[in-house]
């Protein structure tokens, strides 16, 4: 049901009243019809036993006995509203049991030939007639009078019944709205709540309360909600300062020499100089500013990306020939001990050269800090997921600083003079979400870093 412009609290209450007063009117129409059928019964029982009577008065079994009926009936029968009383005695074989004068329907005169009674009703008036058999003889008795006891009744029950309809509706929607006030309580203090939380007070949080109900819900998941807001948030803002800072490092460096270059003369060689510097922190620029567009590219819609079915193995195969070009010091291993021997478990879904990017980054990482050292590359499968497994024997990430590691531009304090930006990680992570995948990373202190690609297995290619 839609009502425009209606709060939902009224909506509840005025559906609540409703239904509750169609019940209520539904059984007043019961209570009421109930009540005028067996009023009816009763008064047609009223009137079947005066016809008996009319009939033993007016053709008594024995002498005397007219006049003690009589007696009997002023007694203790009351004279009923217009009663009247109608009789005919017919032949024993004659079919026709009509009296003159009284207009009834054929039907009437039927059942009484068929049941040795009728009834029938016409307006306010109500007949009642037998076919009374006696020494041989059959009498017709009709009596009729107007029930004006039941009209009484049932004016006064239609009245009651009207009345109570009326208060009890009220009454309804007055509990309906206290109720439905109560019920609405919480949801209008995490309203206020929620129109109290702004960029400045990210940190504050609904009260989720005892109760497990749909209310206690619907505050946890606004406050996860707004954990993960708080937490782009911070990442939003920890990505702006860090990278302008890494930005500006470059460019301050590029002015500050051509600065100097210009300001006066010099040597063949020492502009040679500046212009080396130069195009150093460019190319180091250039790099950052790729690194960024990578990793904000990233963050599309997983459904924007062009994806095929791939062999696990042969893109391991192409980020290690990537790796190679880029550092050629580098000693990259690709262990195929655990690589399973149904191809079928290798295929997995997704786009090619994001993932040989997140793999490159991954390798170039563990070639970098492992000091020339053997970096093993493992394949192995399971029934839905397919693992990449890199593992180094380099310096390690210290225990403390692992939860910054997919911060951009965040680099661990034991990195010392290996070059890097901290892009690679964070951009790695990305495309494997996108890929509905998992990365973990676990490191211990100059004993190496061990880091697992986990992609779904793609289910699509088995027969």
């Amino acid at each position: 049901m839609h009502w425009p412009g209606i709060k939902t609290q009224l909506k509840i209450t005025l559906l609540y009243t409703m239904l509750t007063g169609a019940i209520i009117l539904l059984l007043s129409v019961l209570v009421y019809y109930f009540a005028q059928r067996l009023s009816a019964e009763d008064f047609y029982k009223r009137l079947d036993i005066r016809a008996v009577m009319v009939a033993q008065a007016n053709f008594p079994q024995n002498a005397g006995t007219s006049d003690l009926i009589n007696d009997l009936r002023n007694e203790y029968l009351e004279k009923l509203p217009h009663e009247k009383e109608y009789f005919r005695e017919i032949g024993k074989d004659s079919g026709n049991v009509a009296i003159p004068g009284l207009s009834l329907p054929g039907y009437f005169y039927d059942n009484l030939l068929q049941d040795d009674k009728a009834e029938y009703k016409k307006e306010h008036v109500y007949y009642a007639g037998i076919l009374h058999r006696q020494n041989g003889k059959r009498i017709v008795v009709v009596v009729s009078a107007q029930n004006e006891y039941i009209r009484n009744q049932l004016t006064n029950l239609r009245r009651i019944l009207l009345t109570g309809f009326v208060l009890s509706t009220m009454l309804i929607f007055a509990l309906g709205w206290f109720f439905s006030k109560r019920i609405f309580l919480p949801i209008r203090k995490m309203t206020r709540s929620v129109q109290d939380i702004n960029t400045e007070n990210l940190h504050l949080r609904l009260n989720v309360g005892r109760d497990n109900d749909e209310v206690s819900d619907l505050a946890r998941t606004f406050n996860n909600m707004l954990d993960r807001l708080e937490t782009s948030f911070e990442s939003q803002n920890n990505f702006v300062s860090n990278a302008s800072h890494e930005l500006s490092t470059p460019l301050t460096s590029i002015i500050g020499e051509a600065e100097l270059a210009l300001q006066k003369e010099r040597s063949p060689e020492r502009y040679r100089e500046a212009m080396a510097i130069i195009l150093k922190e460019a190319e180091r620029l250039k790099a950052i500013i790729q690194s960024l567009l990578s990793l904000a590219q990233t963050g599309f819609d997983g459904k924007k990306q062009s994806l095929e079915s791939l062999r696990a193995d042969e893109v391991v195969l192409t980020a290690k020939n990537a790796v190679a070009r880029i550092y050629p010091e580098s000693r990259v291993k690709i262990d195929y001990t655990l690589m399973p021997e149904n191809e079928e478990q290798l295929q997995i879904k997704g786009n090619e050269n994001l993932l040989v990017l997140a793999l490159t980054n991954i390798m170039l990482n563990a070639c970098k800090y492992s000091g020339n050292k053997e970096v093993t590359v493992a394949i192995a499968s399971g029934s839905a997921r397919l693992y990449i497994i890199v593992k180094d024997q380099g310096i390690g990430i210290p225990a403390d600083e692992l939860r910054y590691i997919y911060d951009p531009f965040f680099r661990a304090s034991n990195t010392g003079v290996v070059k890097g930006y901290g892009i690679g990680l964070p951009l790695a992570r990305n495309i494997i979400r996108l890929h509905s995948g998992e990365l973990q990373v676990t490191s211990e202190v100059d004993h190496g870093t061990e880091v697992q690609v986990m992609l779904p297995v793609d289910k699509s290619q088995r027969h």
